[in-house]
């Protein structure tokens, strides 16, 4: 570890050297890929000389534990120094595990009715509600894409799109199964029912670099929008189904008026769904025998439950309750999506280690 925090200072130093050059912005791009690459190590180095002065305090502490008159004050800097080290060693550890890609990156966030009839259109629409006003205490934009809506007011299926600064790395362990136990509305004899939605959350993909669709690969259809929209709706074939042919990949998008903004946002669905494939492909090739959180990418793994009669959430994943449904359906995810953030680090860290025996 030490080398590899010994070679970003050193980098640190070369990155300096170049910013500071005479002619260092006559290359744009190169400027900000330098800017982007320090941003990235200066915490590590930081946080490497707050080590290495742990280790001097250290040094200094023990060559007094010669003097008598000093030993009782050595004796505490050295157990002193020995909690700050350990603290920064596990500090760098985390800092140095490969960074997520895609965590700064704007999502889809895609939200399907499964078992339950109109009770889990109900819950669709609550889970919306509850990713959006998460959404709203992260000042994030977001932007409906598309939506299907069921009989009782819920939804059959709903896709928006969120902007915000890491909006995947806070969002990216809701993808699966989720499920909700609460008497419906409609029950007359109070009797508790089961329902389910599925949840993913897919990265958006760069229009340029991400992922390449060959034009010959995708059929494009266009047909009259359903739904609300008056007489222009079904005078006017806006609505576009795009078909990815190798993957069989379908997105439909009908709720603008313009042919051309729903070609736009399907365009942008089908590629963030191709990349999220390709992703998942990659990690099943990649998969070691220790399980990590986010599973096999079976979105239809539960991976939570919410309890309405007895006010609880709890994440399958994490083995972690919380008695706070309330909050949490109004959005307040921040201890759920730490918790889970700080599981997944973990296993990479034992990974890491299980790697390096």
């Amino acid at each position: 570890m030490r080398t590899k925090l010994e070679q970003l200072s050193k980098r640190l130093e070369e990155i300096d050297v170049h910013l500071s050059g005479e002619h260092a912005a006559r290359d744009m791009n190169r400027f900000r890929s330098l800017g982007q690459e320090r941003a990235e190590i200066e915490p590590v180095v930081n946080r490497f000389h707050d080590y290495e002065r742990a280790e001097d305090d250290l040094q200094g502490a023990q060559q007094m534990l010669s003097e008598p008159e000093m030993k009782a004050l050595a004796e505490e800097e050295i157990d002193a120094s020995k909690m700050r080290i350990a603290q920064l060693e596990a500090e760098l550890q985390g800092l140095l595990l490969p960074r997520d890609p895609n965590d700064d990156r704007n999502i889809f966030l895609e939200i399907r009715a499964g078992t339950g009839g109109d009770e889990s259109g109900l819950f669709a629409g609550d889970l919306l509600r509850m990713y959006m006003r998460y959404a709203e205490r992260h000042r994030w934009a977001s932007e409906m894409i598309s939506e299907s809506s069921s009989d009782m007011g819920g939804y059959k299926e709903v896709i928006v799109r969120l902007v915000g600064t890491g909006a995947y790395s806070k969002l990216k362990f809701e993808s699966g199964g989720h499920r909700v136990q609460r008497v419906p509305a409609t029950e007359a004899q109070g009797r508790i029912h089961t329902s389910a939605c599925t949840v993913a959350v897919l990265p958006e993909a760069d229009e340029i670099d991400d992922v390449k669709i060959d034009p010959s690969e995708i059929r494009i259809d266009v047909f009259r929008a359903s739904g609300a929209g008056g007489q222009h709706v079904n005078k006017t074939e806006s609505a576009v189904r795009i078909t990815h042919l190798p993957t069989n990949i379908v997105v439909e998008c009908q709720d603008d008026r313009s042919q051309h903004k729903n070609r736009e946002r399907a365009l942008k669905i089908l590629a963030a769904r191709i990349k999220d494939q390709q992703a998942h492909e990659q990690q099943a090739k990649e998969a070691s025998t220790r399980k990590t959180l986010i599973g096999s990418g079976d979105r239809s793994e539960r991976i939570r439950t919410y309890n309405f009669p007895q006010g609880r959430v709890t994440d399958h994943r994490i083995n972690l309750t919380l008695y706070r449904i309330d909050a949490i359906m109004d959005g307040d995810l921040d201890e759920l999506s730490e918790k889970l953030a700080a599981e997944h680090q973990a296993e990479l860290l034992a990974a890491l280690a299980d790697g390096a025996q």
